[in-house]
Parts: structure tokens; C-alpha cells; sequence
């Protein structure tokens, strides 16, 4: 026991650092520790010897499983179109297509789902295996972590073809899970009692309604000793896993549901990196290797029915996937339609939990589960590479900001001419004749009759990402910059020089979210930076080393530590603010989605860092 425990242990450790030295066989994590099980167990070189606390690792390990598969679920994306739409969204929203990605995953799963009915009977009808129910059940089947994995690798999680083709992956863990349950109780002969997994879902919901709050008042009781998020998430699998043996449900939709509760819990971005460590850092990977180690290649390459299984399992989980085709292409081109069908062929996960519960039921020999397990490793191996092959992106230059001015002087004019024409679209206005001829010639100035709301509006002047107020009025400025919060304007900053101590106008503008400025407290601040920080005078005046901020958009950087940034030897990072909060970096400081990094550089490295981090890839 204590030989077997160590070398799996070793193994955990050792084969994701192999794998990271073949990056070109795009393997996926778990399917190399499939193989690296086969290697070190039955079917070749028997070292390890199975007993029960292997076993309860490797539960464990598949409960953790489910548990972290139901916590990638971005359920924002449902809630995406239901969203009050800005003027400036229905603009944008008219250059698009009409059908949203759930509509399309939608009807593309349909479509799966009946093809993978026919593959089952067409299975039955030629006697190479009888159940229809489990069959079906496997060909609909879809590896959301490994989908997951290769969207964010190719940045398309944030784009309407990702959104669609992860939510087509969602679907096809979610709809077989409740399959399974289903068909577990009715073939356990517990039918009668199928009713009663309604309590799973009622404590389900029971749970989210009594800690959905929980992570708002987190940080101010939780401590280094007492780890409440991990409490509290160990707290809700147990109970529901426990619930759902309780009911005669499958313990692994306890885990699943339990992770859907705990993401819609809204935890912060720190609590899921422990969970994953926990999960990926031991229990998970004792799962998949043990599920290689109990695989016997031999036997099954012994039975000649075993050997034809295999292929057409395989070609069964690429057919079953192909008709999403039909759905994809409703919206995309013909080659990534075909692309996003090929990569959902990928099933392993699910696959997995779903043989163990048949093989428990006695419903599946060893050799057919060896077969659907092979297979299900093949489209592991096959369905990455396809689609890195066939997905042929469009090349995608960052969105440009609209930045809206009005208030033409010399302060606002040098401003947009000094903002970046490949990353701003600039549109100044001005009610002044006398401005306006003498700035017109500067930069993309119009004349406005007036500045009443009603003309702004008629003039579209809230169509923006950000709208600059630098009239010389302040009421002007802050009638405007409330109307424009009002009609949806994401970013309003003014110019506010009210110098009344008894005003509560600057109270009005914070809590309608306005940013807002005077000319007196920014010169009193940079006078005071430049005494306690002599830098800050050379990093705002040097041409080749300029002050920067960006946003945090790209997924691929989410967990990533600073030292670790692929530009970090060219730029000085002064400070990042997260959720409004200044954080003091260090090498060791992960970055979060959202965060804003100021960093100091030369000013041609700006679009290359753009280009990597404000990337959307949420």
C-alpha cells in the first residue's frame, strides 16, 4: 500500500511535467495520466496494487471532479441577453447577428442528442450492444474542462463562437448527468422513488439561499487559520453528495449540483484557485490514473469484438457531435461551424463517471467500458488537434474606444491628439463659434447649436464608451454627465470646479458613478507626488517612459503571478487596483480578471501589453 501511494504520487507529480515538454501533442492533462496508468498497471507493468484507501482517493478524486466541472460554469452567459441594453449596445448590437449563442447551442444539442439516439439503436440492431439508454447517454457526452482548456488557449471565450460552443459543452455534461440519474434509479428498479431526488435540488437551492451572501462579508471574518471558503464548499459537497446517495441519485450529481451552488455563490477568485488546488493538486489525478491503472489493454485487445468496438465507439462520439454543425452554422462560417462540432466530439470526463456507475449497476461488461474508455481517450487525442487545425480566426485588432470630448481649449485638444489612433476613436464637440475656429483644423472638432439635453440626444452624442465634460461651466458639465449615466453612457468624467462647501452635487455625481475632477485638487496632487516621489516628475515628462494603465481581460493571465507576465522585464508595475482597491505588487501577486495594472515603459511596448491582457478571453 505504502509502494503503490508513493509511486502514484510520483506519477502525479512527474506527468504534467513531461507533458509541458511536448506541447506540440496538445495531450490533454488528464488524458497523459490516463496513459501513464495503463503504463504502470495492469496492462504492462503491474506496480500498482489497488486496495481501499487507493479506492477512496480515486472517489474522491471523481467527486472533486464533478464538483470543479460544475464550478467552470459561467453562468453569466445566460444572463448576457437579458441585460438592458444601452444606446450604445443597440448600436453596436445592430451589426451583429439576431440569434444568440444559447439558441444555437440549443438547437446544435438537439441535433446531437437525436444522432446519438440513432447511434444507439443503430448499435442494437446489429447486436453489438443492446442498451440504447447508456448508449445514448455516452455519445451525448462532452468534456466541458477539456473545451473549456482549449477555448481559453485559442482566446475565444469572450466572443459569441466560444460563448456558443462552450455552452453546447455545458448541455452536454449537464443533460447526461440528469440522464444518468434517471436511469441509474429506473434501472435499480428504484422508479418508484425517482421523486424523491427533488429534495437534491430543493436543499440545492436551500443551500445558495442561505450563504449566496456569504463571499460579501468574507474577507472581513475569515483568517489564515480558519480557511472559511474551503469549509464552506467541503460543507455543501458533503451534504449534497450525501443527499443525493440518500435519495437513490448518483453521488456524482450531488458534486455537480454542489459546484453549480458554490459558483452562483459568486466566490471570490482566490477560493477557486485553493478548490483547483485541492481538486487537480491530488484527488483528481489519482482518479485518472488509477483509471488507467485498472484498465487491462491485453484482455481487451484479446476479444475480436472488443478490437471492432472501439473504432466505431470512437466514430460514434465524432458522429454523434457533427450535426452541431447545422446549429453552428446558423451563425458561423461553414469551417468553424464544422470546427466547434469536431472539438465537442472530445468526452472523457463524464465518460468516466458515467462507466463506473454502469459497471456498478452491472449494466456494461468490462470489456465494452474498456472500449467506450479507449475511445473516449482517442477523441481526447484526435478532436484538439482537428480543431486547432480547422479554426481559422479572424484577425481581431482590439475593439477601439469611443471617446467623446465636449469642451474644446488647449488642454482637451492636446488630449485627443496625444490619445492612440489605434486604440481611441476621438469625437470632440463645442457650442463655441470662437472654439470651434480656432481648433477645427486640430483635431475631429463639430459644432453644436447648443448643449441642451435634447440635443445631445438628437445628435447621438451618448453613443460612447467614455464621455469627456470640460465645459467651462460646471452646472453644464454636471447637468450632462447626469443625463449621460442616466441614458448608459459606461464612463463619464468632468470637470467640476464648484468650490460651495455646502453643495451636495459632488455627492449626486458619486453616487450616480461620475467621475469628476477640478484643476486646483490635480495640480495640489501632482505637486505633492513630485515632493514625496521625485519620479513621478520624470515618468510624466519623459517622451520614451510614460505612466499607463490597462485592463485585465484575458483569461489566460487569470492566476498568473507578476514575475511570471511575458513583458515583465520591460515594465516597471507601480501598482494594481482591484475592485477599486490599490494593491502593492510583488513577484509573487497573482493577477486577477479585472484588475487594473499601472505600470511605467517605453511607449512602444504599450500595444503589444494591450494586445496580450486587454484581449477579451473572460
Amino acid at each position: 500500500m505504502t509502494i503503490s501511494l508513493l509511486i502514484l504520487s510520483l506519477l502525479a507529480f512527474l506527468t504534467p511535467m513531461i507533458l509541458s515538454r511536448f506541447k506540440g501533442l496538445l495531450i490533454p492533462t488528464s488524458v497523459a495520466e490516463i496513459i501513464v496508468g495503463i503504463i504502470v498497471g495492469k496492462s504492462f507493468l503491474n506496480l500498482i496494487e489497488i486496495n481501499s484507501i487507493l479506492e477512496s482517493i480515486s472517489t474522491l478524486g471523481v467527486i472533486l471532479l464533478m464538483f470543479l466541472s460544475g464550478l467552470e460554469i459561467d453562468f453569466s452567459i445566460f444572463k448576457r441577453n437579458a441585460a438592458p441594453l444601452t444606446p450604445l449596445a443597440i448600436k453596436k448590437a445592430q451589426a451583429e447577428p439576431q440569434i444568440s449563442p444559447v439558441k444555437v447551442a440549443i438547437f446544435a444539442y438537439l441535433f446531437s442528442v437525436v444522432t446519438a439516439f440513432l447511434l444507439a439503436l443503430a448499435f442494437k440492431l446489429s447486436g453489438l450492444f443492446a442498451n440504447i439508454t447508456l448508449a445514448t447517454i455516452l455519445f451525448a457526452t462532452v468534456s466541458l474542462g477539456i473545451v473549456i482548456s482549449i477555448l481559453k488557449e485559442n482566446e475565444l471565450l469572450s466572443k459569441n463562437y466560444g460563448q456558443t460552443v462552450l455552452l453546447f459543452a455545458v448541455f452536454g455534461e449537464v443533460v447526461p448527468m440528469l440522464a444518468l440519474t434517471v436511469y441509474a434509479s429506473l434501472y435499480a428498479g428504484k422508479g418508484s422513488k425517482l421523486w424523491l431526488i427533488s429534495i437534491l435540488f430543493l436543499l440545492a437551492g436551500f443551500l445558495f439561499k442561505q450563504f449566496r451572501s456569504f463571499f460579501k462579508i468574507f474577507d472581513h471574518i475569515n483568517k489564515a487559520t480558519t480557511q472559511l471558503d474551503m469549509r464552506l464548499a467541503f460543507f455543501v459537497i458533503i451534504a449534497l453528495v450525501l443527499t443525493a446517495e440518500y435519495v437513490g441519485a448518483e453521488n456524482i450529481l450531488g458534486a455537480f449540483l454542489a459546484g453549480i451552488v458554490f459558483k452562483l455563490i459568486e466566490p471570490a477568485a482566490e477560493s477557486q484557485h485553493k478548490l483547483d488546488a485541492i481538486g487537480y493538486g491530488f484527488f483528481i489525478p489519482f482518479f485518472f490514473i488509477l483509471t488507467g491503472v485498472n484498465l487491462d489493454i491485453p484482455s481487451l485487445l484479446n476479444s475480436p469484438k472488443t478490437l471492432l468496438l472501439i473504432p466505431l465507439f470512437f466514430l460514434a462520439y465524432l458522429i454523434a457531435k457533427l450535426p452541431a454543425y447545422f446549429g453552428f452554422r446558423m451563425r458561423f462560417k461553414n469551417k468553424n461551424a464544422l470546427a466547434g462540432s469536431i472539438l465537442s466530439g472530445t468526452t472523457i470526463t463524464l465518460v468516466l463517471a458515467v462507466l463506473t456507475v454502469a459497471q456498478d449497476l452491472n449494466a456494461i461488461s468490462d470489456q465494452q467500458s474498456g472500449a467506450f474508455l479507449i475511445a473516449g481517450i482517442l477523441t481526447c487525442l484526435v478532436c484538439p488537434l482537428c480543431f486547432n487545425k480547422l479554426y481559422s480566426p479572424e484577425p481581431e485588432d482590439l475593439k477601439k474606444t469611443d471617446v467623446t470630448i465636449i469642451g474644446a481649449n488647449l488642454v482637451t485638444v492636446s488630449t485627443a491628439r496625444h490619445l492612440d489612433k489605434g486604440w481611441y476613436n476621438v469625437q470632440m464637440y463645442t457650442d463655441s463659434e470662437k472654439n470651434f475656429s480656432t481648433y477645427n483644423s486640430e483635431t475631429n472638432l463639430s459644432l453644436l447649436p447648443g448643449l441642451s439635453i435634447d440635443c445631445l440626444l438628437d445628435k447621438h452624442i451618448f453613443d460612447t464608451d467614455i464621455l469627456l465634460l470640460s465645459h467651462h461651466d460646471y452646472q453644464v458639465n454636471y447637468d450632462m454627465a447626469l443625463a449621460a449615466k442616466r441614458h448608459g453612457v459606461p464612463r463619464v468624467i468632468m470637470r467640476f470646479e464648484n468650490r460651495d462647501p455646502l453643495t451636495t452635487m459632488s455627492d449626486e455625481l458619486r453616487a450616480a458613478g461620475v467621475e469628476y475632477y477640478s484643476t486646483f485638487a490635480i495640480n495640489v496632487g501632482m505637486m505633492q507626488a513630485m515632493v514625496e516621489s521625485p519620479s513621478t516628475l520624470q515618468i510624466l515628462t519623459r517622451s520614451d517612459c510614460r505612466l499607463y494603465e490597462v485592463v485585465v481581460s484575458n483569461a489566460r493571465f487569470a492566476g498568473m503571478e507578476v514575475k511570471d507576465l511575458p513583458f515583465i522585464n520591460e515594465v516597471t508595475i507601480s501598482r494594481i487596483f482591484r475592485k477599486g482597491r490599490p494593491i502593492s505588487p510583488h513577484g509573487n501577486t497573482e493577477i486577477e480578471l479585472g484588475d487594473h495594472i499601472l505600470f511605467s515603459g517605453k511607449g512602444d511596448i504599450v500595444p503589444k501589453i494591450r494586445a496580450l491582457l486587454e484581449k477579451l478571453n473572460e
